[in-house]
């Protein structure tokens, strides 16, 4: 099985790569990635920091066709050789914590330097984004 963690944009229910996400994939539950999450716009992005007690959250998918799926996710997230060099975001294998296991599933992690950006210390995209009332 091939899964796939995201943290950010592709959880906002507008986002038609976030529909195309749920439309090609299973929905597996919520997980956690020590890390930490950085504001960089219009978008987050996530730092692997193994061993911290500072935690990203999303979603954990399990992909029907990881390569179709994947391939899509790569324009969106501009990673790959056919885009600017270096790649704003990498995809990578790693350990993702869930409810009730811990499993490899692909993310796409920032890969720029962080250098000025704020820290969304929850961890939690969504949460950051909405402003509370």
């Amino acid at each position: 099985m091939s899964y796939l963690f995201v943290y950010g944009t592709l959880l906002q229910k507008g986002n038609k790569f976030a529909v195309f996400l749920n439309e090609n994939s299973r929905f597996y539950g919520k997980g956690r990635v020590s890390g930490k999450l950085y504001d960089i716009g219009d978008y987050p992005g996530l730092i692997l920091q193994p061993g911290s007690q500072q935690f990203v959250y999303g979603n954990i998918y399990e992909m029907a066709q990881p390569e179709t799926t994947l391939r899509m996710l790569d324009d969106y997230e501009s990673f790959g050789e056919d885009h600017p060099q270096p790649n704003e975001f990498i995809r990578v294998l790693t350990a993702i914590e869930s409810k009730s296991e811990v499993l490899d599933c692909w993310v796409y992690l920032y890969n720029l330097a962080v250098d000025g950006l704020q820290n969304i210390v929850s961890g939690n995209y969504l949460e950051y984004k909405s402003p509370q009332e």
